[in-house]
């Protein structure tokens, strides 16, 4: 049995099988990025609610500060890995604690 492709996909219409399978593939990495930068800005912002809030012994704080900043560095990479370079606003609307910035070398 002979398979052919849907003429869709001819040659002739200017569009090939495997252009159109790598622009499906395009727009899955592109969801996939999208989803995880939310997934990793979520992570960040209850590590900093944490943070905020935490009431407790300076060795509990001092992990949960490790952590944190372990969280933001990771969003901030994945953000980087997404296009945005800058993280300025990003910082001062989540009112990023400077102890955590000094953490990742940022201030």
């Amino acid at each position: 049995m002979t398979l052919r492709l849907p003429s869709g996909y001819s040659g002739s219409s200017g569009g090939s099988l495997a252009e159109a399978m790598f622009d499906a593939l395009g727009h899955e990495v592109l969801a996939e990025k999208a989803a995880a930068l939310g997934r990793a800005g979520e992570r960040a912002e209850k590590a900093l609610l944490r943070l905020r809030t935490y009431v407790g012994d300076e060795a509990g704080r001092a992990q949960l500060l490790k952590e944190t900043a372990g969280l933001v560095y990771g969003w901030f990479i994945q953000r980087e890995l997404c296009g945005f370079r800058r993280h300025d606003a990003v910082i001062r609307d989540l009112q990023i604690p400077r102890e955590v910035l000094v953490r990742l070398g940022a201030a």
